[in-house]
């Protein structure tokens, strides 16, 4: 078990917005987590990466409890967290803005390994490669994606992050970026992915979670909540061929 989160309870102010969640991440897989507007998705991932903090409950990360870590100390661990809509730095390059995300690194692995990554997230992003020397304010909102997944990458997590990725963007777009975390997690990439977009997010997964109003209500492999009929009525929109 690589992320282990237990009974975590998270507030802002005096609203609860988790009650109780309890999940699990293993190595090489993708979990998703699904659920409303409002259900307590990214405020789970904002917890786990240091953004809020838990009140009560506990995150266990490769053995160690990291409940109480800054954000900075837990990207060291080996959590990288791509953010709801995107956020890459516009007016600097595609180049940079992949630099970027390795700065924990730099002086643990130096230069050479650092390009070496560069190449690997041009693999798995061909585009990007094309768009190198483009400032990521002019690309496509598809483009921005890809980009702030690699630039995730960028860190060597153990753990990647996702937080709607396919917010906004043409399902088009949508198929050949779910494509691309596919091959993530066929490199060996262990991925937590929260969307909205549950039907595309439980045919990539390999377990899933549903989050109800801050709280778990369904769990599972994931092939089996997509024929789960309570979450045919209540996220896909009916029965699932």
């Amino acid at each position: 078990m690589l992320l282990q989160i237990d009974s975590i309870s998270t507030y802002y102010g005096h609203i609860q917005a988790l009650k109780d969640v309890s999940l699990h991440v293993n190595q090489g897989e993708i979990v998703a987590l699904v659920g409303a507007n409002g259900a307590g998705k990214t405020t789970l991932l904002n917890t786990i990466s240091g953004l809020l903090r838990a009140r009560e409950g506990r995150i266990l990360f490769d053995g160690k409890e990291i409940t109480r870590s800054s954000a900075a100390g837990i990207v060291r661990a080996g959590i990288s967290h791509v953010p709801e809509r995107r956020q890459v730095f516009d007016t600097l390059t595609v180049y940079d803005n992949l630099l970027l995300g390795a700065y924990q690194r730099y002086r643990r692995d130096g230069r050479k390994a650092i390009e070496k990554d560069i190449e690997r997230v041009f693999e798995l992003f061909p585009r990007l490669e094309e768009r190198r020397k483009q400032m990521a304010g002019t690309l496509s909102g598809g483009e921005q994606q890809m980009l702030a997944i690699g630039r995730g990458v960028m860190a060597r997590p153990k753990v990647l992050l996702l937080d709607e990725p396919s917010l906004g963007l043409a399902p088009l777009i949508v198929k050949s970026l779910f494509e691309m975390i596919a091959a993530l997690r066929e490199s060996g990439q262990t991925v937590l992915l929260v969307e909205q977009n549950a039907r595309a997010a439980l045919k990539l997964a390999d377990r899933a979670y549903v989050l109800e109003t801050g709280r778990v209500v369904l769990e599972g492999a994931a092939q089996d909540l997509l024929q789960d009929s309570r979450v045919q009525a209540a996220y896909l929109g009916g029965k699932v061929e």
